[in-house]
């Protein structure tokens, strides 16, 4: 990853160090939680249940590494009192830090229905709409680290403006899986299973949103949460 500028001008080279220490640290939650979407998604499309277990193994060392980067931010409030942009670095990584965290709990949802789908042996309905919001969301993970690692606050607002597409999409198939269960209730059980993948990963693309808000937070010092789109827009023009 590339150093950030607002790594990389302060007084103390021991609050540079502190800073390039848990972004670094940040960066690689991001990456791992970034794979076990992937890895999840794989398990349920492709019948894995071996890939799901490891989903779910994984998920521990996912909340071991949000405990120290939550000590680590913990650490350079009370010795460093950071100010101004790096104030809103440290808060930014903290809230998205626990998002996350959150990606790593819905991953390891769907990598325990994935696991018990497996033992069906058979593609239930809704796979189709599986595979695509979860590319969907997929890309949305890696735009909004990519936009974190770069202070991208336009990256950070195309995110925020696919979550929108996502929301859409998930109700579309909600409402058509919703339709199969009724024509068809023999497979009522199943579905259901696969409905709350959707819904995980619906989740997903939020928590990643909200790590593209907080982009804008620590770029532009602006609370973007229940603002429009045509808002945001405005504030980072200016």
């Amino acid at each position: 990853m590339p150093n950030s500028p607002v790594l990389n001008h302060h007084i103390s080279s021991q609050f540079n160090e502190d800073l390039q220490d848990v972004n670094t640290k940040f960066m690689t939650m991001g990456g791992l939680v970034e794979q076990q979407v992937a890895n999840a998604i794989h398990a349920l499309l492709d019948t894995d249940a071996n890939l799901a277990v490891d989903v779910q193994f994984k998920d521990n060392v996912v909340n071991q590494l949000e405990r120290e980067i939550d000590e680590a931010l913990t650490l350079i409030l009370a010795r460093r009192h950071p100010a101004a942009i790096d104030l809103r670095m440290v808060i930014a990584m903290s809230k998205a830090n626990t998002d996350l965290e959150r990606i790593g709990d819905e991953a390891a949802k769907i990598a325990r229905i994935a696991q018990s789908l497996c033992e069906d042996g058979e593609s239930p309905r809704g796979y189709m709409e599986t595979r695509h919001i979860g590319n969907q969301v997929r890309v949305m993970i890696h735009d909004a680290l990519d936009a974190f690692a770069r202070l991208d606050a336009e990256q950070a607002l195309r995110v925020m403006m696919a979550d929108a597409d996502i929301d859409r999409e998930y109700q579309s198939a909600t409402r058509t899986l919703m339709t199969y269960m009724i024509e068809d209730p023999r497979h009522i059980a199943r579905v259901i299973n696969v409905m709350w993948v959707l819904r995980s990963l619906e989740r997903i693309g939020d928590h990643a949103r909200n790590i593209s808000e907080q982009v804008i937070y620590m770029v532009k010092g602006l609370d973007v949460r229940h603002t429009s789109f045509e808002e945001v827009e405005k504030h980072i023009q200016k």
